[in-house]
């Protein structure tokens, strides 16, 4: 079997910064072009390979070529081989993933279900430049599948559906007057106190869903106000960003996050959503995804944060997030991969392919 590990490096150390990625695609493209009865297709920065052998059920597997920009100087963005441990930028999140989808498409060319690999540009930034989105404005049959697995860095656990998030601008209104003479005025900046006091005692919920416990929060993320030393403001911008579960609908959680703003609120005031991107329920009870998480007995838990799981979710498709790579070291600067967890990560998806559900 290939290196899984040094396939990984070789990844590491093709620079894919989100909209910079086309060295990297090039590079995975000639791997796959290389491979008997492959279909593949580039879309922009984005490429899509698929099998056509007519099994009953297509698994669709998929992950996103960028990574964020690299310390300044450029530190640690060099892959480096430390015994079992690769070091550098993007090794977790998610050249090891990439890698272990590489390989797999290379190596079981005529595999029990039909697959889908989707390699997709510029994940790491906002959603509306999504590779994946590009592709599926463009050829939304490419993408068709019954069940979907992203190679999002678990460290070798199923993390299941995702959870919502929503990002919210408040504006608090006061009125401008002299800092000598503060009570000509209204001080935008001391309104917020109570509001930032009852987000900090937030009290947050825990459903349970399929057996995946998620945990809702709610946060002020930024804030601006002020307009110089000796001026008491008249306006001050808060963002608040809304983590929620997927056993509610988006309006549900918007509607929530209102009822907690509005005792705070007075005329005047507005409160605007400003992004979200969607919850995904688990989706375990397909039998692919059953199938990858008994034969392996795999952990499965909650995906706290937003993954692109949420895409396919939202067009019908179950989706899990399952990778190499520990979550918590992605986008630090001294970001790491260890051989075991690549190398289990691959062990559990050839069996899905190769024996079918």
């Amino acid at each position: 079997m290939t290196d899984l590990l040094a396939l990984t490096a070789e990844l590491v150390d093709i620079p894919s910064v989100s909209f910079d990625e086309a060295a990297l695609v090039a590079h995975l493209e000639a791997g796959l072009r290389a491979v008997p009865g492959l279909a593949v297709d580039r879309i922009g920065d984005n490429l899509v390979a698929r099998t056509g052998l007519g099994r009953p059920h297509r698994l669709v597997l998929a992950g996103h070529t960028d990574t964020v920009p690299g310390t300044e100087g450029g530190d640690g963005q060099r892959a480096r081989i430390d015994g079992d441990t690769l070091w550098g930028l993007g090794s977790a999140d998610m050249k090891g993933g990439l890698a272990v989808m590489l390989e797999l498409a290379r190596s079981i060319v005529e595999p029990a279900v039909d697959v889908t690999w989707v390699f997709y540009a510029r994940e790491e930034v906002a959603r509306e430049y999504s590779g994946l989105l590009e592709v599926f404005a463009e050829v939304p049959d490419m993408l068709a599948g019954d069940a979907a697995i992203l190679g999002e860095p678990t460290a070798g656990a199923i993390e299941a559906g995702c959870q919502g998030t929503m990002r919210f601008e408040v504006r608090l209104r006061g009125v401008r007057a002299h800092t000598a003479r503060p009570w000509m005025g209204r001080n935008a900046i001391h309104r917020a106190g109570g509001l930032l006091t009852a987000l900090d005692a937030y009290g947050y919920r825990e459903p349970e869903v399929d057996g995946c416990r998620y945990r809702e929060v709610l946060q002020a993320v930024h804030v601006e106000g002020g307009v110089s030393g000796n001026v008491v403001p008249d306006e001050l911008v808060l963002q608040v960003n809304h983590r929620y579960a997927p056993d509610r609908s988006a309006a549900e959680a918007e509607a929530h996050v209102r009822d907690v703003l509005t005792p705070f609120l007075d005329d005047g005031d507005t409160v605007e959503l400003v992004d979200h991107g969607g919850a995904a329920l688990p989706g375990l009870g397909h039998p692919l995804l059953a199938t990858l998480v008994e034969r392996s007995g795999l952990e499965v838990r909650a995906k706290l944060g937003w993954t692109d799981v949420a895409f396919f979710s939202e067009h019908g498709m179950p989706a899990v997030n399952f990778g190499p790579g520990d979550p918590t070291v992605a986008h630090m600067a001294d970001e790491h991969l260890g051989r075991s967890t690549l190398e289990a990560s691959f062990s559990a998806l050839r069996e899905l392919l190769e024996r079918g559900v």
